[in-house]
């Protein structure tokens, strides 16, 4: 299904003529230099190839035959362009230069015998006169070259030695000795083809290996079955290989302008739209960008998704909606993790991009509180942030559990309930370093409120403050801010410790232990203010009473879903506090840790 759809996606970008994008059996590889040969293989001339707009000259990407696949450790000439050590036999770093350097003249003396193509005689008759020293030698030669990609063009023309249709025709044909290609029927096109028995690398995963990983392979004896050998275990056309292979890089490119990759914890997600026209494709992966990793500041694109977030909830009865949401607009979604040298499958998902939106403007839903917490729609990766240790006000994005951005992403794409281990991270998390966040607090309310919508019994935490929840956890949440707010009252707002620094981790699980010695302490505080502030005291006492009343008795103990309900409450009493004195915002400070964490 996966490999099948990439192909698929691949034959679409082809026929859009995509930019960047090779044809079947190239790739696009980082050139330097193009060698000018005339008909008799004279070297005329090196033609610099390089972007010089920048401050250091750059290879330019060129299409040219796709590298031998297999591993970088074997000598492995390509086809018609390689590195210098190949292909002029100097090398500033490689000790087997000559080796490699033999390896590629025979291979295309091999392959371009018999041909009466001039621009491939003139590149035999160059491999056959060259020698190593010549390099030295030659005015047209620089240091610089060494180790760089290299092709050949003939004197006179303005296209490479490789685009030549005398080279395509050569190029699928096997040249290895005794090379031979085996048909079978392959598994992604149904159709009986050359097979594949190593698949192009994949490349563009963070974490992955720099050379490539892949999707499918069989390295071991342990891998195979019935004596088959390597791909022959899932027979893959050699044209399905690289058609799913290419479409895979060009998600995975990295370019500044690259709109359909994201990276969401360990896991590098891609995503392509599928529509009756390609504006609409496009509109609908921009929007899905915006849905899923929305902008750290104000601006049009914020402004877009706001204004399609409300277009989704009633998008039935609406004539005027995003672009992006044009009927039947499928939309696929991949996300990859790095597995040594092969990748898995952190989750595969396809469907409508209207129920895609539906499932994200829910996830949004689930996660609203009042007061906001934050300014502008929080990105999944700032979610998670939240649980990771948040140490001296920061996390760090490799301190997020890995397992954890696949499931919480699983979840949000599908609309199931988001992992129990998300609410146990959180709790965790507010135990042990006392920050009690707004995203936090967020991601307790939108766990448990997708959890209470199967169950009728269980209700739904509250989006502001309810002062008449009964729900014992939501309840202590209030209390415990309540007292924070007594204490903070009495002592000033400069304490080196609150309450919540040293009492909240067993506050939230142990309240019977924990409420009664507060409550005493908290005597002594209203008995300050009852000096100083007498008003406010008699509000607080107002306010703790009537919250206590709502409890009958301090439990025990708390259960985890009552302890996010906990946290719900005391952020809501916390930002009730501010709100009186119309500072709302307060909590985004206490929240800019996130911003400063590592995306």
């Amino acid at each position: 299904m996966i490999l099948a759809a990439l192909n698929d996606y691949y034959g679409h970008l082809f026929a859009a003529q995509t930019p960047g994008l090779s044809a079947s059996g190239y790739s696009q590889e980082k050139i330097a230099y193009a060698l000018v040969l005339d008909t008799e293989g004279r070297l005329v001339s090196v033609d610099d190839l390089r972007d010089l707009s920048g401050k250091k000259p750059m290879p330019i990407s060129l299409s040219v035959p796709q590298k031998p696949t297999g591993g970088t450790s074997n000598i492995a000439p390509k086809k018609f362009w390689d590195k210098t050590s190949y292909v002029l036999g100097v090398s500033a770093t490689s000790k087997r230069a000559d080796q490699e350097h033999t390896a590629f003249k025979e291979l295309h003396l091999r392959m371009l015998a018999g041909t009466d193509d001039p621009g491939l005689q003139a590149l035999a008759a160059f491999l056959e006169s060259w020698t190593p020293v010549d390099f030295t030698g030659s005015p047209h030669f620089n240091p610089e070259m060494l180790d760089a990609n290299v092709v050949f063009r003939l004197d006179g023309e303005r296209g490479y030695l490789h685009d030549r249709p005398a080279a395509r025709a050569l190029l699928g044909r096997p040249t290895e000795e005794g090379g031979e290609t085996r048909t079978g029927l392959c598994l992604v096109t149904g159709q009986r083809l050359p097979l594949a028995r190593l698949h192009p690398a994949i490349k563009g995963v963070n974490g992955a290996q720099s050379s490539g990983a892949s999707i499918v392979s069989f390295n071991l004896d342990a891998f195979t079955s019935y004596g088959k050998d390597q791909g022959e275990n899932a027979p893959i056309s050699e044209q399905a290989a690289f058609g799913y292979t290419t479409a895979l890089n060009h998600l995975l490119r990295r370019d500044p302008d690259n709109r359909q990759r994201l990276q969401i914890g360990d896991a590098t997600v891609v995503f392509w739209a599928i529509a009756a026209r390609d504006a609409e494709a496009r509109q609908a992966e921009t929007l899905f960008g915006l849905l899923m990793n929305p902008p750290s500041e104000d601006g049009p694109e914020i402004a877009r998704l706001r204004t399609a977030l409300v277009q989704i909830r009633d998008m039935e009865a609406r004539a005027d909606l995003d672009p992006g949401l044009a009927a039947g607009t499928r939309l696929y979604v991949l996300g990859l993790a790095p597995n040594a040298s092969r990748l898995s499958i952190r989750f595969w998902l396809t469907d409508d991009m209207r129920r895609f939106a539906k499932r994200l403007s829910d996830h949004y839903a689930d996660l609203e509180l009042q007061p906001a917490p934050w300014k502008v729609p929080p990105p999944l990766w700032r979610l998670l942030l939240a649980t990771a240790p948040s140490l001296q006000g920061k996390a760090k994005s490799e301190d997020v559990p890995p397992q954890l951005a696949g499931e919480m992403t699983r979840a949000i794409l599908a609309g199931s309930a988001y992992p129990q281990s998300l609410l146990d991270v959180l709790v965790m998390r507010m135990r042990a370093d006392h920050d009690v966040s707004g995203i936090r607090a967020a991601l307790c309310k939108a766990v448990l409120a997708r959890r209470s919508r199967p169950h009728s019994q269980d209700r739904s935490p509250p989006v502001s403050l309810d002062t008449a929840n009964t729900e014992r956890g939501y309840v202590l949440g209030r209390l415990f801010s309540l007292l924070e707010n007594a204490q903070r009252a009495a002592l000033g707002d400069k304490l080196n410790a609150t309450i919540r620094d040293r009492y909240y981790g067993a506050a939230s699980a142990t309240p019977a232990n924990v409420f009664p010695v507060l409550l005493r302490n908290t005597q002594h505080h209203l008995s300050r203010l009852r000096k100083d502030k007498p008003g406010l005291a008699v509000t607080l006492e107002k306010d703790i009473g009537e919250t206590i009343a709502l409890l009958d008795g301090f439990p025990r103990s708390l259960r985890i879903e009552s302890q996010g309900n906990f946290a719900i409450g005391y952020y809501h009493q916390t930002q009730a506090r501010f709100a009186g004195r119309g500072d709302a915002q307060d909590q985004d400070k206490q929240d800019d840790h996130d911003d400063n964490g590592e995306a």
